[in-house]
């Protein structure tokens, strides 16, 4: 009877070791989305990574360079402009004076 008993403990370890040794259907399942997650993810990556590549140029120091450009431009305009004011108001006052110049001393 020894023996048998002895058996009993070696006989319950097998049926709980060939029990846990299936796998369990819910935890099949979810490895199974996981899997087909990973690679919708990877594929996700991919295109990102694809378009990653084909951004252009970055341009950031042209576009400085244009500003500072556009910025002496608008310097440059700004002094024409008021060069321009000054001389229509020369004109003017020419024209004022030639016009009494003429006045005063029309042919007659």
């Amino acid at each position: 009877m020894k023996s048998k008993l002895q058996l009993y403990p070696i006989i319950t370890c097998l049926v709980f070791a060939l029990a846990s040794c299936g796998d369990d259907p819910v935890l099949v399942e979810k490895r199974e989305q996981q899997k087909s997650e990973i690679s919708r993810l990877k594929g996700e990556i991919a295109l990102v990574q694809e378009k990653l590549k084909s951004l252009p140029p970055d341009v950031s120091s042209e576009l400085a360079q244009e500003k500072q450009v556009y910025a002496e431009q608008s310097a440059q305009v700004a002094l024409l402009e008021a060069e321009i004011a000054d001389l229509d108001a020369r004109k003017r006052a020419l024209q004022k004076e030639f016009d009494a110049y003429r006045v005063k001393y029309q042919a007659k």
